[in-house]
């Protein structure tokens, strides 16, 4: 998966995180009531990010480990540059006393400026 689907997957799941956090504090629905039984907008966002691993049956656990370790280490590296970014940006809005502007409205024009190659490797 490249970069800029990944960082515009973090955004997603902040966004969803917002969402979710509105729902509790405004209290819970009829509708809302009880378990979820299908996983939320995160857990799917995560799941896309992540790639598949193949072991093979054979495999030593240092080599599952190593497999695990090559096949995660540039996933979550990019995962945690996005939330870094993400978390970046809402705080320069925060401390620079921004009130014109919301969370979500950060956000957005994050993911607008990753869809237009702003934060690309070497950019």
């Amino acid at each position: 998966m490249e970069r800029a689907e990944i960082l515009k997957r973090v955004i997603g799941i902040l966004t969803e995180a917002q969402d979710v956090r509105r729902a509790v504090e405004s209290g819970p629905d009829d509708e809302d009531a009880g378990p979820q039984e299908a996983p939320g907008v995160a857990t799917l966002l995560l799941n896309e990010m992540l790639p598949s691993i193949r072991v093979p049956a054979d495999a030593t656990p240092q080599q599952v480990a190593s497999l695990v370790a090559e096949a995660l280490g540039p996933a979550l590296h990019t995962m945690v540059s996005g939330f870094s970014l993400a978390f970046t940006s809402l705080a320069i809005a925060h401390d620079s006393g921004r009130t014109d502007v919301s969370s979500i409205e950060v956000l957005q024009e994050l993911a607008l400026e990753v869809e237009a190659g702003t934060y690309d490797e070497g950019a």
